[in-house]
């Protein structure tokens, strides 16, 4: 059995395309979680999607579980390929994978750039391991805006410290399933680039640390300096980043059972900062975690609202500090963290426990008034969980029931089954109350927070044929308590239909629709009263994609939105046209884009490419034109060059932006420069 499958390896390789493992993220981003909205953080997206091509899972030491967080393969391919594994012994070839049921050639390509099966045993100590390693490199970015803005005039009350130009450093030597460490500097447009006060010294105004092993014996994993975990379905751990609603609407309703992972991000909150360790063996795992972050936050000296002398008013999370008043909230909180899980896991099935508790330097107390009343007020926080997993033939169940101590309650729990070869469909219903307070949780729903919400949630993804893949969601969420700017209780809707046709192997076309009604407040013009009204978005992208000759390719997209409000209507268009060439050591991709939009309402997302590990999703708003061009120079096998220009002209704005951040004109510009040096 076994050498006819070595055969068939060795003859049919041609049916998949694109061994490489250096692909486009953010295209692979764009085809499976096409949502372009401002509520998803598309810079987490696209690290969450990095570490996974960075650390690849080998499919021959792999769980169902693990192979479920790549939101790629069915519970029915899942199966399938532990099953062939079980019966033949571990994957020879990558390529394998083409002899076992369901695994079609687009399936195996998806896979390519997140798995392997190869992993020689290595005898040399760890320092020998690091310096011999070839995935050894630096990152150095640099961005500017061409226009000033109104922050750098020194005439401006509290001007920016620094200069316009963003400076960004990584370094990373890393092996799969092995270890990792590395360091990430990034210094923002209007910071300091080497800042020396009273309190500290400083390089960057953003520094990170890593240091990372796996799979050590009994040791799962160690990490030292600045790491994520994510457990169960993220209602108590959840600092890593999943995927919500989109094109995707299957695999995209369960988090991903990450544990531990190093973190290597430049976004300044979501992380822990200490030690985490997980011990365990192929059935049980326990984690437990230590960290100690300081965090930008307003400090508030004032008895009026609260009973505190001194308190937090808010936790900043952007990590700007440009200006005085942005550095003075800078670490002014300190969070200490401790806590851990408990799982066992077999072939069929997981179950855990969680534990997290934090404590504050100072009091937390936001500014009493009717929508935030319920939210956390002290200096101490516990949130546990209990949570679980199910895999049966073509089924997979999932949920996490959670509490903190204010007694607020969450729950989360879904379904994703294959009922047919063509068929795919997925189910969750998710309540989490609105005392329920959780800091670093990142549970399935419409809001960012884990807090006062139900829903309901439908996805249905049908494959007539290989060409052909009709995607279906719905979703109807309620807000059980006010909101930020809603004055009662509300609820709303969304739903979205993607038809995507593959006419060849070159050219591939799509067409989305969206609509969201969700309840808003606005004033009655008759009695001048706020009262709930449903305001009503729709999307509409017409997409095609296609091959023109080898060297070039070409993208051509439609998008229109409109949003009614009442007697408040608004509309707005784009129409973009991409190509990407490629000679020699040269990659050229440029754009060209017109738009028009009413209002800001009515602003149009559109992913576009950027330099590599970056991500770039500008909204389009006003009537105007955006273009961009950007190259990619291979000067040597070690050193890769970037540079991107990109321009937003407007017809219709005597400025751009506001506050510190206006720009005179109606013309914006940037451009952006990366050098990759591997060593």
């Amino acid at each position: 059995m076994r050498s006819c499958l070595l055969l068939f390896i060795t003859i049919f390789p041609f049916f998949i395309k694109g061994q490489d493992r250096d692909i486009d993220l953010e295209s692979f981003a764009e085809r499976f979680y096409q949502l372009q909205d401002d509520d998803l953080p598309y810079e987490q997206i696209y690290e969450s999607l990095l570490q996974y091509y960075m650390h690849p899972v080998n499919l021959n030491k792999t769980s169902s579980e693990e192979l479920l967080s790549l939101n790629i393969l069915t519970p029915e391919q899942i199966n399938h390929l532990m099953d062939h594994i079980r019966k033949n012994g571990p994957l020879i070839s990558i390529y394998e994978l083409q002899s076992i049921p369901s695994f079609s050639p687009e399936i195996i390509r998806d896979l390519l750039p997140f798995v392997t099966v190869r992993e020689r045993h290595d005898s040399r100590n760890l320092w020998e391991r690091i310096r011999a390693e070839e995935n050894n490199y630096l990152l150095l970015r640099h961005f500017r805006t061409l226009q000033s803005k109104k922050g750098y005039q020194s005439a401006q009350n509290d001007p920016y410290v620094g200069d316009p130009n963003y400076f960004y450093a990584r370094y990373r030597v890393s092996k799969t399933n092995d270890f990792s460490l590395g360091f990430t500097l990034e210094k923002d447009a209007g910071e300091q680039f080497f800042r020396n006060d009273s309190s500290s010294t400083s390089l960057a105004d953003f520094q990170s640390y890593h240091f990372f092993l796996k799979d050590k014996g009994l040791l799962k994993a160690l990490a030292l300096g600045d790491y994520q975990i994510q457990l169960g379905q993220g209602l108590v751990f959840g600092s890593g980043f999943s995927f919500g609603k989109g094109a995707e609407p299957i695999h995209t309703i369960r988090r991903n059972e990450i544990g531990l992972r190093p973190y290597t991000s430049a976004l300044e909150s979501g992380f822990f900062r200490g030690a985490g360790l997980a011990l365990g063996n192929n059935h049980w795992t326990y984690i437990m975690i230590y960290s100690t972050l300081d965090q930008d936050a307003r400090l508030i000296n004032d008895t009026t609202f609260s009973d505190f002398e001194e308190y937090i008013s808010s936790i900043q999370e952007t990590g700007y500090h440009r200006n005085q008043s942005e550095l003075a909230r800078k670490d002014q909180l300190r969070e200490t963290t401790y806590g851990g899980g408990l799982s066992y896991q077999s072939r069929y099935f997981r179950l855990g426990i969680t534990s997290i508790f934090n404590r504050f330097s100072h009091p937390i107390r936001k500014k009493p008034n009717n929508y935030n009343q319920f939210e956390f007020v002290g200096t101490e926080n516990w949130t546990g969980s209990i949570y679980g997993s199910f895999l049966w033939q073509n089924i997979n169940a999932f949920g996490e029931l959670a509490q903190s101590s204010s007694g607020g309650i969450a729950y989360y729990a879904g379904l994703i089954a294959s009922l047919t070869p063509q068929v795919d469909f997925s189910f969750s219903l998710r309540n989490y109350n609105k005392n329920f307070h959780s800091f670093y949780a990142n549970g399935f729903g419409e809001q960012s927070r884990t807090i006062n919400e139900k829903g309901a949630y439908w996805g249905l993804k049908f494959t007539p044929y290989r060409k052909l893949i009709l995607a279906l969601y719905f979703d109807h969420f309620e807000f059980p308590w006010l909101r930020y700017g809603i004055d009662a209780p509300s609820e709303g809707m969304e739903y979205l239909g993607r038809l995507t046709y593959k006419l060849s192997r070159k050219i591939q076309l799509y067409a989305q629709y969206r609509e969201e009604v969700k309840e808003v407040s606005a004033t009655e013009s008759v009695s001048n009263l706020s009262a709930l009204t449903s305001g009503i978005k729709r999307n509409l992208i017409f997409n095609a994609d296609y091959e023109v000759t080898p060297s070039v390719s070409m993208k051509t997209r439609l998008q229109t939105s409109n949003y009614d409000l009442g007697e408040l209507k608004s509309a707005g268009f784009a129409l973009m046209q991409d190509i990407q060439y490629k000679i020699w050591r040269l990659k050229f991709d440029a754009r060209f884009a017109i738009f028009d939009t009413d209002n800001y309402d009515n602003r149009i997302y559109a992913y576009e490419r950027d330099l590599l590990y970056t991500f770039s999703i500008p909204a389009y708003a006003g009537n105007g034109t955006r273009t961009y061009i950007m190259m990619r120079y291979s000067i040597n096998r070690s050193i890769n060059l970037w540079i991107k220009y990109a321009r937003f002209n407007y017809q219709d704005a005597q400025r751009i932006g506001n506050g510190s951040e206006e720009i005179s004109g109606p013309v914006r510009s940037d451009i952006r420069t990366m050098l990759k040096i591997n060593f």
